[in-house]
């Protein structure tokens, strides 16, 4: 029994050095790579949404404006409101779900797509309240961390940079 306490210091110490190292390799991992991955996890529930806007090529599909006109409300200080224009707010919300998470993932104008995007988060606050903890709130700390941090070094945003870089 005494082995096994004497031995008990030792294994701690090695978990205590394990966790320190594990620590120093997370610490060590690039900000653009966490970058890449906030652009890649929020783009594509957006951009999935946007996909079913569409019945091809710029041909925006019924159900869209149909779900704007009729089914889709603003819930602004306890009250519900219509949207205005409905068929071009469908069209809007379409171009910018599949434009915006496009434009994220490429890490292309990366801070102007997170910022549409999270404009387009508040509004889909106000239309489904209800989803605040499940969807918006995380959507909304995404973006709010691409909008901080950038679009890291994989993005075309880097590379456009250093071209110019080279070139002045």
């Amino acid at each position: 029994m005494t082995e096994r306490m004497e031995g008990l210091p030792a294994l701690v110490g090695r978990a205590v050095d394990l966790v320190g190292r594990l620590e120093g390799l997370i610490a060590r991992m690039p900000a653009s790579l966490a970058s890449l991955a906030l652009r890649v996890a929020v783009a594509m529930p957006f951009f999935k949404s946007g996909l079913t806007k569409w019945d091809g090529f710029l041909v925006l599909s019924d159900s869209a404006p149909y779900l704007f006109a009729e089914v889709f409300r603003l819930h602004i200080l306890g009250a519900e409101y219509p949207f205005p224009a409905p068929g071009l707010v469908a069209l809007l919300s379409g171009l910018g779900e599949t434009i915006l998470p496009v434009l994220l993932v490429l890490g292309l104008g990366t801070r102007f797509a997170a910022l549409g995007l999270l404009a387009m988060t508040a509004v889909i606050q106000l239309t489904v309240p209800d989803g605040w903890e499940t969807y918006h709130l995380p959507w909304a700390a995404m973006l709010t961390g691409i909008l901080v941090i950038g679009p890291g070094r994989i993005a075309l945003d880097a590379v456009i940079a250093r071209v110019f870089a080279r070139a002045a």
